[in-house]
This record gives C-alpha cells, structure tokens and sequence, in this order.
C-alpha cells in the first residue's frame, strides 16, 4: 500500500508557547502527503499562541486548531482531546517546542505498513539549545530495523518512555481504551506507554531519526523532565513508576514490568541521586523516605536484572534510615559509576560499603570485567601561569587494580558543545611506593601520573576529561575522574596570555562529581562570563 494512501495525523500541542510552536506545526506539515492533518491543540494559553496557530490555519487546510477552554495543567488532556478528533488511521504527538526531521513520518509509516504493525518507534534525538550538541535517545533499541511480536521479547521497550517517537494505529489506541492520564499528571507517557505495552501489540523499531527533543535549560519556564528541584516532581515520577508496573503486571507481563524497576534503578535513581547534594536538608529527609518506602516494595527478583551502581545506590538507601554518604553515592550513581574510598571489609573479608552497613555488600560489583569496574580516579588541575599539570590519582579496588597491572593512562579533554577535542595526553601510571625495593606490591594502594597541560590551546568552551586507563593483562577502562576539592583547587583563576591577554580558567565539578574546566581566553572572554554568571542567578 504507497504512503500517499493511508495517512497520519500529527496532534501538537501546546500552552504559552507562541515562539516555538509555529515551527513545531511547520516541522509537521513539511512531512508531506503521508499527513492527513495536524491537529494543533492549545491548552487555553493566554501569550497570542492560539491566535498565531489560527493565522496559521487560514493559509494551511490541512491544520486544525482546537482551542481548550480551561488549561489542564499537563500533557495528557491536550494528547487525548487530539485523539479524539483525529480522522486518520494513525496518529503521532508532537509537543510545540519540539519538530519532527524530514522524513520521519515516512519512515515511521513504511514500517508500520511493511509488518502490519499497531506501534512503530524510531530514534528520538535530544539537542541541547542553544549549543546544538545531540545526543540519541535509548540508542540500543534503534540500531537496526526490529520486529518485536511481543513486548515481553523485547523489555527494553520499557526504557523508551517517550511518547512522541511513535505511530500508533489510531483504532488500536481506541478499541483498547488507551489514553493518557488526565490532568495534572507529570510524567504521564510513562503511563501511557506502559498502557501500550501491556496490550501486547506488534512494535517495529526503526534506525531512522524521528523526532528532535529539544532541550532548553536555561529557559524561563522549564520542562517537567528539567525542573526537579521540587520533590514533588520526585512524587510525581515515583507514582509514575508505580503505575506503570502495575499495569503491566496486571496484564501478566512480568518481563516488562520487572523492566520498570531495572529502568528505575538504573535511570531514575542514579540521576536524583547525583543531584541530592545540591538540595536543602528537608528535601533530602523526604527525598530518601520516599525513596527507602518505594524500594521497600522491590524483591529480590527486581534488583537483580539492574546494573550493579543503582543496585549498590539501592542497598544504601535500604539499610539506612536517614541521607548519610552523599558524596559516595553521587560518584557511585555517575556514568560511568566510580567507586571511592574507603574500602571497607566485613569480618569475613568480603567488600562492603562501609564498616557500619556491612549489609550491603560489594561483591557483585567487583566480579565484572575490567572495563565495567568502577574504578575511581582523583583529579586535581591548578592553573598556574607557567606550567598548568593535571594530577591524576588511580585507587587500589579490593586488590583488581592490582591484579590487571595499571600502565599507562590517556587524558582527553573535549569540549562539551560541539565534542571538538582540545587536547590529548599520555603518561604512565606509576604506583606510590615504586622504586623503593622493600615495598611488596601488594602495599600499593593507588597509581598516579601527571601531564602538562596548555590552557590555551583548549580555547574558549566547557571542557570534559574523559580518561582511559590501560593494564598490562590487555585490558583497559574508559571513565571519569572525580574533582578534588578543597585548598583552593575548584576556583576561577585569571591568568596573564601573551596570546590573548588573559585567560579565565576555572576548574569545577559537574553534578556527578567530574572534574570539567571552563575557559574564557580575552577580555571579551570575560565579559562573557560575568554576563552567563549573572544571567543564571537571575535565573
């Protein structure tokens, strides 16, 4: 059957957001013939959008403009009030400040077609604005073209929640009553996918990009997924979850359900928690008895599909009873995940947390391959006028550093924007104690190494040190490092450049604890920092 013949609706919707949704409707309409309509729903905003949208409609037949009388607060009304008054065989959702690529209905609809399928799903990619630095979204799952008869083959399906990168048959969604939750509900393609999914439908997954999620955080309102500050938004992602495995277990489909809690450990967990130092003690207390309550409804059959980090994040919060080993957590919950002192042992010698929850045990963590360890590496960069080094300190890890032999480690600093690599170094790993004849090896308790680095020739950006450790049994491990703090180490520096006058340089630690370094070359440099500092504390 060509495309031409059985056509998609396109339901955008939007509040409050007249500078982006005309191009998200455009993005919509410029798919072609494959588009029956796009259906612009205005969740009764009150900035001209819906008037705009009109504009629109009077020299574009194919769009539809439904105006909601009262706002509802969320997604899930406008996604269903689409629904309702679509008129072709499938429909997509576009939210109004993202687009849709050239092609992406297309690609979406051939699949669908070529394998009688209810569901397709191809490649979201999130672009960071304004840098325009893209990242794929659950790229696994789209590698290659994919017929999945049944979502209990495939429960990584779970971990796609996004909504917006599908076509579903319209009469599939409505013969099985699937529909989002209604009002205020954050997260609420959670539960509509899981909804999806327990209907067992036919899924074809294709490699082709989809859908362009644009991600704006400095925005003056941000997005559900960018506004966590609040722990109701943590309440809200929780009873997301909750549903969600629910209603898959309901519909006897144990394998997807299981696969909520790996997605949970794995995905939410770590992510609030590289963020639990930067909140108030309140939201901290309520933040880890919410959590310990949820997780006290896992057995052991959830924990064990999980990455061993959200395991050991997990294990933590389980056995304590107030937020303790922040900083640990934050590093173990990193990607990749670091491990940092100390390294406790049980009385039977086994790896433990700590000494006072020997409960929870590292032993599962320390028996993957080399390249899978979370090792822990120290960083500590001070600028310095003549001769900026970057020392670097490799942690014994119950004796598997040891063991593999550490050689030599790869620095690489690139720039977080645009990925441009702006420098690159080599040195060896030498451990503490060598050289002196009467320390057996097995005293070695870290290997270190340290590289001149010229700050100038990194240039203007923010700068991410990626690391790559190799062994002498052939083996090697690509990380992170963990910024040192303290004595001065994380703060701006101005530094006199015969190249550019002076050079701002300020070494810092990310959310996850890595050590990243910005740099401003020039007065103008400068002035551009003052102004992004001021406009993020107005912010």
């Amino acid at each position: 059957m060509a495309l031409q013949q059985t056509q998609v609706s396109v339901v955008v919707i939007g509040y409050d957001d007249a500078a982006h949704v005309g191009d998200a409707v455009r993005s919509a309409l410029a798919q072609g013939p494959a588009v029956r309509e796009v259906i612009a729903v205005d969740d009764c905003s009150t900035d001209g959008s819906a008037e705009l949208l009109e504009r629109l409609a009077g020299d574009e037949p194919r769009l539809r403009v439904v105006r909601r009388p009262v706002n509802s607060g969320g997604c899930g009304t406008p996604r269903n009030t689409g629904l309702d008054v679509a008129t072709s065989p499938y429909v997509m959702f576009l939210d109004s400040d993202d687009v849709l690529p050239p092609g992406a209905v297309d690609a979406l609809l051939g699949a669908a077609l070529e394998h009688d399928a209810p569901v397709a799903s191809g490649l979201c990619v999130r672009k960071e604005l304004p840098s325009g630095r893209e990242t794929p979204w659950q790229p696994e799952l789209y590698a290659q073209p994919t017929l999945v008869e049944h979502s209990s083959q495939r429960a990584r399906l779970v971990h796609d929640t996004l909504c917006v990168n599908k076509l579903y048959r319209a009469s599939f969604l409505r013969e099985r009553v699937i529909r989002f939750p209604e009002g205020r509900f954050p997260y609420e393609d959670f539960v509509f996918g899981a909804r999806v999914l327990a209907a067992a439908p036919r899924v074809a997954l294709v490699p082709d990009p989809v859908y362009v999620w644009h991600v704006r955080r400095s925005a003056t309102r941000l997005s559900i997924s960018l506004d966590r500050s609040d722990i109701a938004n943590w309440r809200a992602r929780l009873d997301a979850d909750r549903l969600s495995y629910d209603i898959l277990l309901g519909a006897g489909e144990k394998g997807p359900a299981r696969a909520v809690r790996t997605r949970f450990l794995d995905h939410s967990l770590r992510m609030y928690a590289r963020e639990l130092e930067l909140r108030g003690a309140e939201y901290r207390r309520e933040w880890w008895a919410l959590t310990r309550a949820y997780l006290a409804t896992f057995d052991e059959g959830d924990f064990a599909p999980a990455p061993a980090p959200g395991r050991v994040v997990a294990r933590v919060i389980l056995a304590a009873e107030e937020p303790r080993d922040l900083p640990r957590l934050k590093e173990m919950s990193a990607r990749p995940a670091r491990l940092t002192p100390p390294y406790a042992r049980a009385g039977d010698g086994s790896p433990v947390w700590s000494a006072d929850l020997p409960q929870v045990e590292l032993d599962h963590l320390l028996v993957r391959p080399m390249e899978l360890l979370p090792a822990a590496v120290d960083a500590e960069l001070r600028p310095r006028t003549r001769g900026t080094v970057l020392r670097l300190r490799l942690h014994e890890l119950y004796g598997r550093m040891a063991e593999a032999g550490p050689r030599t480690v790869e620095a690489e600093f690139t720039e977080r924007d645009d990925g441009r690599v702006g420098f690159t170094g080599t040195a060896p790993l030498l451990a503490e104690a060598e050289g002196d004849s009467g320390t057996d090896a097995s005293d070695v308790d870290s290997w270190t190494a340290e590289l001149p680095l010229d700050l100038t020739a990194l240039g203007s950006g923010t700068w991410d040190l990626r690391l790559r450790l190799r062994f002498a049994d052939g083996s090697r491990r690509e990380t992170t490092a963990h910024a040192v703090a303290g004595a001065g180490l994380l703060r701006r520096s101005a530094l006199p450049s015969a190249r550019h006058g002076v050079l701002l340089v300020q070494p810092y630690a990310t959310h996850a604890g890595a050590l990243a370094v910005r740099v401003a070359p020039g007065w103008r440099g400068l002035t551009e920092v003052v102004r992004r500092r001021l406009k993020r504390l107005l912010h």
